[in-house]
């Protein structure tokens, strides 16, 4: 099975994310031997096609990560999220 690279362009953003996630984030790319970029990339094109990004495995990895980082939410919360500046 051939391998076929395809040349993309990367951008720098700016993106804002809840603290604990992104310790949890950054914690299962470290884990997973990735760049954080790559992790997101990797799960947004997995959603885009209605797919589970990771496997059982890596989900109870996920899942002792957010115990450690205390991340609570879930993806219902993530439509109630206000910033503390926002509570002002």
């Amino acid at each position: 099975m051939a391998f076929m690279s395809k040349t993309i362009q990367r951008v720098q953003t700016g993106v804002r994310l809840e603290k604990r996630l992104l310790k949890v984030l950054k914690g299962l790319a470290e884990h997973l031997d990735m760049s954080l970029g790559d992790l997101i990339e990797g799960m947004a094109l997995h959603s885009f096609e209605g797919e589970a990004p990771f496997s059982a495995e890596t989900r109870r990895i996920i899942e002792q990560l957010k115990d450690v980082y205390d991340l609570d939410w879930t993806a219902k919360d993530s439509h109630k999220f206000s910033d503390e500046s926002d509570d002002e």
